[in-house]
């Protein structure tokens, strides 16, 4: 045989032995990107999925912390990688819904990033400090209502799940509060322990235990973790936003890949580790939904944060 006639023949056999020319995957590292600091919510939970990810992919799964702009630096980052299922982003919903629409010049959309799961939904806790008067949410809009923009309240910054919560507890119970935005929940809470603001709502998980009040918790139903703290919906205020997310990949993703990840996503969600991770920091138990729920749930909250964005300068 000829040189040519022998490399055609093994570009043929190449072209119909598919398992020779392209590894399963994964047969490398596999990065996370997490928008949010070490030792932050998001963070945490990460490093314990990867550990699950790693054990049934077979392969190093690392994560990577990309701060920046709210998010829209890691989010970019992974948006524009390879869709090839070696690149991922785990992140909180407004990933997808909240960081498009406030900084439009991020260079991504919602479109941009494909849905792998759902791994985790974080409640949203009304705190005081504790010696603060108000026991109860109606307490605190009671004073509200008699005294328009004089209560203070604190937020992790505009655009936050906290932030655009208190901005729909305060349409609903049709109060004036005055809003002082801090940089995470991190420097809120010292805040309003130094009576700098008067209450604040923050992720259920940045609570600290024991040193302030949880007045009210925005959830359908009490959290099985503190079932002695009411609903803010059970003391009259239909208000029950949560910040959820999970694991996305940039989009085009091939579809054997993803299936694996969600696979992978799957056990990873249910192993000790991150079951325990998620108990500690008193998430919701509703912790792993695949990619078409997931996908579902980014939907509805696609819309209802671009209702509440529209009432703001996102200039």
């Amino acid at each position: 045989m000829t040189p040519r006639s022998i490399a055609l023949a093994l570009a043929a056999f190449t072209f119909l032995s598919p398992g020779i020319a392209a590894a399963e995957f994964p047969d490398r590292t596999i990065e996370v990107t997490v928008t949010f600091a070490p030792g932050g919510t998001p963070d945490v939970l990460a490093r314990a999925l990867s550990e699950g990810l790693s054990a049934n992919l077979k392969q190093p799964v690392v994560v990577l912390n990309r701060l920046g702009a709210g998010g829209a630096v890691g989010g970019a980052m992974v948006s524009r990688a390879k869709p090839d299922g070696y690149t991922l982003l785990f992140s909180p919903a407004l990933i997808a819904s909240v960081v498009p629409v406030m900084q439009p010049a991020a260079g991504f959309t919602a479109e941009s990033l494909e849905p792998i799961c759902q791994t985790f939904e974080s409640q949203m806790a009304l705190i005081v400090p504790n010696d603060s008067p108000y026991k109860s949410v109606k307490d605190l809009v009671e004073a509200a209502r008699k005294t328009p923009d004089k209560l203070t309240w604190g937020h992790a910054g505009r655009g936050s799940i906290p932030h655009l919560t208190m901005l729909e507890m305060a349409k609903t119970a049709n109060i004036k509060v005055v809003e002082v935005p801090y940089k995470g929940d991190a420097e809120t809470v010292p805040a309003l322990m130094g009576a700098q603001i008067d209450f604040a709502p923050i992720t259920l998980s940045s609570v600290p235990e024991g040193r302030v009040r949880i007045i009210g918790l925005f959830a359908e139903q009490r959290n099985p973790l503190i079932p002695d703290v009411p609903t803010v919906k059970e003391q009259g205020f239909d208000v029950t936003p949560t910040s959820f997310g999970g694991l996305f990949a940039p989009k085009g993703v091939p579809a054997d890949v993803k299936t694996r990840l969600e696979a992978a996503c799957k056990a990873a969600a249910a192993s000790p580790r991150y079951v325990e991770t998620a108990k500690n920091l008193r998430l919701s138990p509703n912790l792993y939904y695949p990619a078409s729920a997931f996908a579902a749930h980014l939907k509805v909250d696609i819309a209802e944060k671009a209702q509440l964005l529209s009432t703001l300068d996102t200039k």
